[in-house]
Order: C-alpha cells, then structure tokens, then sequence
C-alpha cells in the first residue's frame, strides 16, 4: 500500500525533480520581478495623465480618458501581449519580447491606476485648491507641491494591489517567450514530461513572493491609515 501510494505521489510531485530544476526556474524570478516593476512604472505615468483628462471638465479629454479605461478593463491583457509583440511588426514596429510584455502591462494597468489617482485625487479637499489660487499658484505647481503629496498617501496602498496583480500576471509573457518564472517552468515540462510537478513548484515560488507583496501592502496600509486619521481629527 505504501508502495503504491509513493508512486502516486510521485506521479503527482516529483521532489528530486523539483530540487534539481529549482536553479533553473529561480534564474526567471528576476525578470519577472524586473517585468512587474516596467510595467508598473509605466502603468503609475500613464495613469496619472489619464486620470487628469478623466477629471477634466474639457469632453475632448474627459471622454477618451474614459474610453480609454472602459476599453482597457474590458479587454484580456493576452490581447495586447499577442497585438504588441506580432502585430506592431506588420507595421514595422519590432520590439523584444520583454519590452513588448512591459508595455502590454503598462497600458493596462494604466486604467486601472487612473481610478486609483483620480479617487485619490478627489478626496483632497477642495480648500486645497482653493487655497492654492488665492495664493496665485499654478495649476502644475500646486498639483506638485500641494495635491499630489496628499494624494498619493491614499492611494498607495491599492496601488500595492495593483502591483500585486502585474507581478501574478507576468505568467502570461511566457506565451511570447519572455524568459519569467513560467517560462522557465515550461522548459523543464516540455524536457521531462512532468508538467504538474513543474506547475506546483511554480506556485510555491509565486506564494513567498505574493506574501511579500501583500506584507508590504498591509503595512503601507497601516502607516498611512494611521496618518490620514491624524489629518481627520
């Protein structure tokens, strides 16, 4: 019996194949991580002009900003993966996988921290503004130097979650061959013929790195929590 149920086991994990391949699929961590981080960066400063136009009382901003986000919630980043990295080279537009992956994470996550920002944005007390005019300062300057610092307190922790789902999604640019952690998975499958083994690795390589993020999260929250009700009372 316990025969029988070692081979099951093994059929279903194979431990000495998951140690020895472990080298390999911890070489694809740091371009996911590096992946996650393009794509948040380029998501933070694309949504933050998007966010402008969705708030602005001008239609020709206002309604491509939310067409833009309607669009772009609506639609599987895989799309823009497989539009990017084959499509752009029809117009003559070549990019390497990894910058093609980044920017497919970029423009999507754009619309969703574009929410993040304007809520962010909006829960600034009009005073602010007002205050800011009576003092005859500009618009750019007064987003800069009295706006943003309050709003970004707010909306840094769901920006955290947001960067929690790029780094989960990254698994998808193994699909145009950028050498991340699945990828990497993937290899080893395609060698052994152990898929599952490979799969449940890749899991238990993806949770330390989840837990470290929302850990992150979670005190981001705290901190800044703490200190909005400060401002409050």
């Amino acid at each position: 019996m316990f025969e029988i149920d070692h081979v099951q086991l093994k059929n279903l994990f194979d431990f000495q194949l998951a140690w020895e391949s472990l080298p390999f699929l911890l070489e694809g961590v740091p371009m996911t991580i590096s992946l996650a981080i393009l794509g948040m960066v380029i998501g933070l400063l694309l949504g933050f002009f998007i966010s402008l136009g969705r708030s602005s009382n001008a239609i020709f901003l206002r309604l491509p900003s939310r067409i833009y986000i309607s669009f772009m919630r609506s639609t599987p980043i895989i799309v823009f993966l497989f539009l990017i990295y084959y499509g752009l080279p029809i117009i003559g537009i070549e990019l390497t996988a990894f910058v093609a992956a980044a920017i497919a994470f970029g423009l999507n996550s754009a619309a969703y921290i574009a929410e993040i920002y304007r809520a962010a944005l909006s829960s600034v007390d009009k005073g602010q503004w007002e205050a800011a005019k009576a003092l005859n300062i500009g618009y750019w300057n007064a987003m800069r130097v009295i706006i943003l610092p309050q709003a970004i307190r707010i909306a840094i922790p769901p920006l955290a979650n947001v960067f929690l789902s790029i780094m989960l999604g990254t698994s998808l640019a193994a699909i145009i061959t950028v050498p991340e952690l699945f990828q990497k998975s993937q290899i080893v499958a395609g060698r052994t013929f152990d898929a599952m083994t490979m799969y449940i690795l890749v899991a238990l390589i993806y949770w330390p790195i989840g837990i470290a993020i929302s850990f992150l999260q979670n005190r981001l929250e705290i901190r800044y929590g703490k200190y909005i009700k400060q401002e409050i009372q």
